[in-house]
């Protein structure tokens, strides 16, 4: 599976201290797991997580899970040897926070070449800071490099709100000029980008409405804190059946004899150019991705 069609609706955090969640990670619906050593962990418990975590992923039994390592940042007293645990875990992607600068994605990017991890290792970083904001479009445009290739943005929203004192309430239209920028940034260096968590876990109709809005905005996905959010998230990140059958439709009109060259077609007395085809290919190729992964 391509990074560009790899399916991540639903990328649910799990905390590395709690050996039983990691444990339970290996059943839950989830295309991908974020096991974290930073928010999630009390200072007290980093070291037992670390090594937790480590050995989960090193065990395997996730299935096709996309598993992430979320690391704590290199100016902490773990960030480094939390990377270097997680080079010898060998997880898909590390996640890096509190990456703002180019200079964050070199001292970054120069751990992933000393590990010598030959680009196995995919690099996500989080977008959370206001001055991640202010260099999306850098931070995404450094994608290319075989030792630590950039992969997926995702979205720090509680950071973020906590730094500027923009609100997450009312539909989070403070944070829409951010969530588009980034989606910008991604999709112009062909990126994944995950939306921020909803924090009232209990609150499906809030989850679902937030979903939307990201999906509507050109998220990938969700970034989660509880598994009662799954179902709600891989169905609105998911390609509706009607949604296929409308991009079945135009695929093949558009391969018909009598349209052969054509730029533009009649589909049921609505205009479909090419660009429609392009997006019903993705469609497609999107369900087909998340059908292989279920």
């Amino acid at each position: 599976m391509s990074e560009n069609t790899r399916p991540r609706r639903s990328v649910l955090y799990m905390p590395g201290s709690k050996a039983r969640a990691l444990e339970k990670a290996r059943m839950l619906a989830s295309d991908a797991l974020i096991l974290d050593l930073e928010d999630a962990v009390a200072p007290s418990a980093k070291d037992e997580a670390r090594e937790q975590v480590c050995a989960a992923v090193a065990q395997g039994g996730y299935g096709q899970r996309e598993l992430a390592i979320r690391v704590n940042g290199l100016d902490t007293p773990w960030g480094r040897d939390d990377l270097a645990a997680a080079f010898k875990a060998k997880p898909d992607a590390i996640l890096v926070p509190k990456v703002s600068t180019l200079e964050d994605m070199a001292a970054i990017r120069a751990a992933f070449a000393a590990a010598k991890v030959g680009g196995a290792i995919a690099l996500w970083i989080m977008m959370e800071t206001p001055l991640a904001m202010l260099n999306a479009r850098e931070l995404a445009g450094a994608a290319a490099d075989s030792h630590a290739p950039l992969s997926c943005l995702v979205m720090g929203t509680n950071d973020l709100a906590k730094e500027t004192g923009a609100s997450l309430d009312h539909g989070r239209f403070a944070m829409i000029p951010w969530l588009a920028t980034c989606v910008a940034a991604a999709k112009a260096n062909g990126l994944s980008v995950i939306d921020g968590v909803y924090n009232d876990f209990r609150n499906i109709e809030g989850l679902a409405a937030e979903c939307a809005q990201g999906r509507a905005l050109g998220m990938d996905g969700k970034t989660l804190i509880h598994p009662d959010q799954l179902e709600t998230t891989n169905r609105i990140f998911a390609p509706s059946e009607a949604e296929v059958e409308r991009a079945r439709a135009v695929i093949a009109a558009f391969a018909l004899p009598e349209n052969a060259g054509k730029g533009a077609i009649d589909i049921d007395g609505r205009m479909v150019e090419l660009l429609h085809r392009d997006i019903a290919r993705r469609t497609v190729a999107k369900a087909e991705a998340i059908a292989a992964l279920e």
